[in-house]
Protein backbone atom coordinates (compact mmCIF):
# COMPACT_ATOMS: atom_id res chain seq x y z
CA UNK A 1 0.00 0.00 0.00
CA UNK A 2 1.78 3.52 -0.80
CA UNK A 3 0.50 6.99 -0.03
CA UNK A 4 1.55 10.72 -1.00
CA UNK A 5 2.25 13.17 1.77
CA UNK A 6 3.97 16.69 1.54
CA UNK A 7 7.44 16.64 3.42
CA UNK A 8 10.37 18.73 3.62
CA UNK A 9 13.36 17.08 3.03
CA UNK A 10 16.10 19.82 3.01
CA UNK A 11 16.38 23.27 2.04
CA UNK A 12 13.25 24.40 -0.36
CA UNK A 13 15.44 27.11 -2.21
CA UNK A 14 19.13 28.49 -2.01
CA UNK A 15 19.90 31.00 1.19
CA UNK A 16 19.72 33.25 -1.26
CA UNK A 17 16.41 33.31 -1.71
CA UNK A 18 14.93 32.53 1.37
CA UNK A 19 13.43 36.16 2.37
CA UNK A 20 11.64 36.02 -1.08
CA UNK A 21 9.82 32.76 -0.36
CA UNK A 22 10.46 32.90 3.47
CA UNK A 23 6.33 33.67 4.32
CA UNK A 24 5.81 30.26 2.31
CA UNK A 25 7.99 28.74 3.97
CA UNK A 26 7.27 28.99 6.91
CA UNK A 27 4.09 28.30 6.18
CA UNK A 28 4.72 24.60 5.22
CA UNK A 29 7.14 24.24 8.07
CA UNK A 30 6.35 21.85 10.69
CA UNK A 31 2.89 21.03 9.37
CA UNK A 32 2.07 24.49 8.88
CA UNK A 33 0.03 27.36 10.38
CA UNK A 34 -3.14 28.68 9.41
CA UNK A 35 -4.53 31.66 11.49
CA UNK A 36 -2.80 30.25 14.52
CA UNK A 37 -4.04 26.84 13.89
CA UNK A 38 -1.98 24.12 12.66
CA UNK A 39 -2.67 22.38 9.55
CA UNK A 40 -2.33 18.51 9.34
CA UNK A 41 -3.34 15.32 8.25
CA UNK A 42 -4.63 12.38 10.40
CA UNK A 43 -1.42 10.09 11.48
CA UNK A 44 -2.04 6.38 10.08
CA UNK A 45 -0.86 3.15 10.60
CA UNK A 46 -1.08 0.08 8.04
CA UNK A 47 -0.67 -3.43 9.25
CA UNK A 48 -0.80 -6.56 6.94
CA UNK A 49 -1.47 -10.07 7.98
CA UNK A 50 -2.75 -13.48 5.82
CA UNK A 51 -6.47 -12.24 5.89
CA UNK A 52 -5.88 -8.84 5.64
CA UNK A 53 -4.77 -5.31 5.75
CA UNK A 54 -5.95 -2.81 8.96
CA UNK A 55 -5.70 0.35 8.63
CA UNK A 56 -5.92 2.98 11.65
CA UNK A 57 -6.41 7.02 11.79
CA UNK A 58 -6.01 9.16 14.58
CA UNK A 59 -8.61 11.21 14.18
CA UNK A 60 -9.90 12.60 17.57
CA UNK A 61 -12.54 15.27 17.58
CA UNK A 62 -15.01 13.57 14.66
CA UNK A 63 -17.99 12.14 14.24
CA UNK A 64 -18.42 9.06 11.69
CA UNK A 65 -20.99 10.91 9.90
CA UNK A 66 -17.85 12.93 9.03
CA UNK A 67 -15.71 10.72 7.37
CA UNK A 68 -16.30 10.46 3.18
CA UNK A 69 -14.52 6.95 2.28
CA UNK A 70 -14.35 6.36 -1.22
CA UNK A 71 -13.07 3.46 -3.40
CA UNK A 72 -12.12 4.32 -7.20
CA UNK A 73 -10.37 1.92 -9.25
CA UNK A 74 -7.53 0.86 -6.62
CA UNK A 75 -7.44 4.56 -5.14
CA UNK A 76 -8.70 4.30 -1.41
CA UNK A 77 -9.45 7.63 -0.24
CA UNK A 78 -10.21 8.68 3.21
CA UNK A 79 -11.47 12.61 3.73
CA UNK A 80 -13.22 14.69 6.10
CA UNK A 81 -14.50 18.34 6.27
CA UNK A 82 -16.58 19.93 9.29
CA UNK A 83 -17.32 23.57 10.03
CA UNK A 84 -19.15 25.41 12.57
CA UNK A 85 -20.28 28.75 12.98
CA UNK A 86 -21.05 30.61 16.67
CA UNK A 87 -22.54 33.81 16.92
CA UNK A 88 -22.85 35.97 19.90
CA UNK A 89 -25.22 39.00 20.24
CA UNK A 90 -25.22 41.89 23.02
CA UNK A 91 -25.86 45.03 22.95
CA UNK A 92 -22.37 46.71 21.48
CA UNK A 93 -21.50 44.43 19.35
CA UNK A 94 -21.81 40.98 17.19
CA UNK A 95 -19.22 38.43 17.22
CA UNK A 96 -18.98 35.64 14.77
CA UNK A 97 -16.82 32.72 14.46
CA UNK A 98 -16.05 30.41 12.31
CA UNK A 99 -14.38 26.64 12.54
CA UNK A 100 -13.57 24.69 9.72
CA UNK A 101 -10.92 21.82 8.84
CA UNK A 102 -10.60 19.45 6.12
CA UNK A 103 -8.18 16.55 5.37
CA UNK A 104 -7.93 13.99 2.70
CA UNK A 105 -5.17 10.53 2.52
CA UNK A 106 -5.30 8.57 -0.65
CA UNK A 107 -3.74 5.00 -0.55
CA UNK A 108 -3.41 2.83 -3.38
CA UNK A 109 -4.45 -0.53 -3.00
CA UNK A 110 -2.77 -3.31 -3.24
CA UNK A 111 -3.57 -6.51 -5.28
CA UNK A 112 -6.36 -9.01 -3.88
CA UNK A 113 -8.03 -6.73 -1.51
CA UNK A 114 -11.61 -7.60 -1.84
CA UNK A 115 -13.00 -3.87 -2.63
CA UNK A 116 -16.56 -4.98 -1.58
CA UNK A 117 -16.13 -6.25 1.98
CA UNK A 118 -13.92 -3.43 3.29
CA UNK A 119 -15.43 -2.25 6.49
CA UNK A 120 -14.94 0.92 8.66
CA UNK A 121 -15.37 2.49 12.48
CA UNK A 122 -14.86 5.11 14.37
CA UNK A 123 -14.66 4.77 18.30
CA UNK A 124 -12.77 6.51 20.81
CA UNK A 125 -11.01 9.39 18.07
CA UNK A 126 -9.64 6.24 15.75
CA UNK A 127 -11.00 5.17 12.55
CA UNK A 128 -10.02 1.51 11.65
CA UNK A 129 -10.81 -0.06 8.42
CA UNK A 130 -10.52 -3.78 7.23
CA UNK A 131 -9.47 -4.63 3.52
CA UNK A 132 -9.82 -8.09 3.47
CA UNK A 133 -7.80 -10.05 1.17
CA UNK A 134 -9.41 -12.22 -1.71
CA UNK A 135 -9.29 -16.11 -1.31
CA UNK A 136 -6.87 -15.94 -4.24
CA UNK A 137 -4.52 -13.67 -2.76
CA UNK A 138 -4.72 -15.32 0.63
CA UNK A 139 -2.83 -19.06 -1.18
CA UNK A 140 0.39 -19.17 -0.89
CA UNK A 141 1.75 -20.68 -3.45
CA UNK A 142 5.53 -21.79 -2.98
CA UNK A 143 7.32 -22.53 -6.73
CA UNK A 144 10.60 -23.83 -7.29
CA UNK A 145 13.36 -22.65 -9.24
CA UNK A 146 15.04 -24.52 -10.42
CA UNK A 147 19.05 -22.99 -11.94
CA UNK A 148 20.01 -23.93 -15.32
Amino acid sequence: MTTKALAKSGEFVPAVLNDFFKPWNEWFENGGNFWGKPISVPAVNVTENTKDFKVSMAAPGLKKEDFKIDVDGNMLTISSETGEEKEEKDEKYTKKEYSYSAFSRSFTLPEGVNKEKIEAAYENGILRLVLPKSEDSRKISVKHVTVK
